[in-house]
């Protein structure tokens, strides 16, 4: 169990280090975005392990990156400024 909570967590902060590398320009500060995939992959990793019990290693893994990956894409910002068109009169 606390090899597939370490795993968790380093695969949270690989997602939240290639997030950081991929879309600096649309995050916060980088401490918080490393947080937070490291918190949201061991968050998703107790619940998935929670749900299934022991024994599932690759679930629990797979239901840590997608609360992890969840968690990082709340803290995007939008790309650039939003446009509006005027409607025609």
């Amino acid at each position: 169990m606390i090899l597939e909570v370490l795993g968790s967590a380093v695969f949270g902060l690989v997602l939240a280090w290639a997030a950081v590398h991929r879309l600096a320009h649309r995050l916060p500060v980088r401490t918080l975005v490393l947080a937070t995939g490291v918190a949201g992959a061991l968050f998703g990793d107790f619940v998935t392990h929670s749900a299934l019990g022991p024994g599932t290693v690759l679930p629990s893994i797979l239901g840590a990156a997608i609360v992890s990956a969840a968690s990082l894409s709340l803290l995007l910002r939008p790309a650039g400024r939003l446009r509006r068109r005027s409607a025609p009169a």
